[in-house]
C-alpha cells in the first residue's frame, strides 16, 4: 500500500475507535486499539518503535519513540489533549525528517469529531 492508502486505513480505524469510545481516555488506550484495528486488516504496525538519531559524530541508539509506525511507511503520533499546539506538528515533521519517511498523521482523540483531530504532516511527499 502507498502512504496515502495507508493514511485512509488509519483514519477509518481512528473514526471507528472514536465513535466507540469518544474523547477523554489515555493516549495509550487509543494507541493500542488503533494498532489492533489496523492489524485486523492485515496491516503491519509497530508500537513505541525506537529510532536512532545521528548528530555529527554522535550516534544515539534511541533518539525518540514513535507511537505507531504503520507498514514501515507512516508515523502516527497519538494525542489526547485539549488542543494540538504548533510544536506537535513540528515534532512529527522532525520525526519524518530523521527517519526519511514521507507521511505522518497526528491524531488527537480528545475532540468532539475525529475529523477535527486528524492532521497530515508531509515530508517531501
Amino acid at each position: 500500500m502507498t502512504e496515502n492508502e495507508l493514511s485512509k486505513e488509519i483514519v477509518n480505524a481512528a473514526y471507528k475507535i472514536h465513535t466507540t469510545f469518544g474523547p477523554g481516555l489515555l493516549e495509550s488506550v487509543y494507541e493500542k486499539t488503533l494498532a489492533h484495528e489496523l492489524q485486523k486488516h492485515g496491516i503491519v504496525v509497530s508500537r513505541q518503535q525506537p529510532f536512532p538519531v545521528v548528530y555529527e559524530t554522535i550516534h544515539m541508539d534511541m533518539g525518540f519513540r514513535a507511537d505507531l509506525v504503520v507498514d514501515g511507511k507512516v508515523i502516527v503520533e497519538i494525542k489526547s489533549v485539549d488542543a494540538i499546539s504548533p510544536v506537535h506538528k513540528k515534532q512529527l515533521l522532525t520525526y519524518l525528517r530523521v527517519t526519511g519517511k514521507k507521511l505522518g498523521l497526528l491524531i488527537n482523540f480528545n475532540v468532539e469529531l475525529i475529523k477535527d483531530g486528524v492532521t497530515r504532516v508531509v515530508n517531501e511527499l
